[in-house]
């Protein structure tokens, strides 16, 4: 292994040339960068987001409360980050972290803003009462694996995904370092699928929303290229579990909400009814 010659600076200096790939979204300030007011529906959530692994999950779960017969209607927005969207004066209101997603809950009598995709399935679970235990140990263990995927998931998407995938050159100890603590992650995923149907226990929930659209979707091949270099195919319950999520009508649809590249069929970039499922892969 060859020795960086790198020596960090007393002091840090911005040099947005050095962002690699995704070096016109990155800065290190918040704040907005242009006025732009969000547009809004006519539906009782409004949803601000992008098919990201984190968007996926409040996508799903709107979808998965429809498909259970809740009145959970919802326009979603797409917000191109390539464009600097979340950058947006309107947007920044919402989520002044400028990450997807973003919700607005226009169903009260004061309105309620949302950021962090974990807030937003706890939210709607205790609201539709659904996907989530309302006390004891069974919502403890469901919060446990939420949480569990908030912290773990940067590792793999920060981590991993960025110097495995998108960084402008290849250096071993980053990739071996994150790629380990990935396989550690599958394992610790693996071992617990081994034990119950669903993550948290018996009941598809919130945690097995949060955790698929990262995890599933790395294992099913969708996310790096990675599959074969991780070896997913080892981590066997983990595997059929992504497989009977993928499965699922609602995650069919709440996956390619906010979708807007690659196959059409697989595109839903703004989501106002069930119509605008009409003619694709669902």
């Amino acid at each position: 292994m060859t020795t960086s010659p790198y020596v960090p600076p007393k002091v840090w200096t911005w040099d947005a040339a050095n962002g690699g790939q995704f070096a016109n979204i990155n800065r290190p300030i918040a704040g907005p960068t242009h006025e732009k007011e969000l547009p809004r529906g006519e539906h009782g959530f409004q949803l601000y987001s992008l098919a990201t692994p984190n968007g996926q999950k409040v996508s799903i779960m709107f979808e998965e409360l429809l498909a259970a017969g809740h009145a959970a209607e919802y326009d979603a927005w797409l917000i191109n980050i390539g464009k600097g969207d979340q950058f947006g004066s309107g947007f920044v209101g919402v989520n002044p972290n400028s990450k997807i997603p973003a919700l607005l809950d226009l169903t009260g009598p004061e309105p309620v803003r949302l950021f962090e995709s974990g807030s937003m399935l706890v939210h709607l679970a205790d609201k539709f009462g659904a996907f989530l235990p309302a006390s004891g140990a069974a919502r403890t263990e469901v919060l446990n694996w939420l949480f569990w995927q908030m912290g773990s998931a940067p590792f793999v998407g920060g981590g991993f995904g960025h110097f495995y995938a998108y960084a402008p050159e290849k250096f071993e100890y980053p990739i071996n370092r994150y790629a380990m603590e990935t396989k550690r992650q599958l394992d610790v995923l693996d071992r617990q699928l081994a034990e119950s149907a669903y993550v948290a226990g018996s009941e598809y929930s919130i945690a097995d929303m949060a955790i698929w659209p990262w995890y599933g979707g790395l294992v099913l091949g969708r996310a790096y290229n990675a599959a074969e270099f991780l070896d997913v195919t080892s981590y066997k319950h983990l595997m059929a579990w992504a497989e009977k999520i993928d499965a699922r009508p609602g995650v069919k649809r709440g996956r390619i909400v906010n979708k807007n590249w690659g196959d059409e069929a697989e595109q839903v970039p703004e989501r106002h009814s069930a119509e605008d499922f009409a003619g694709k892969a669902v």
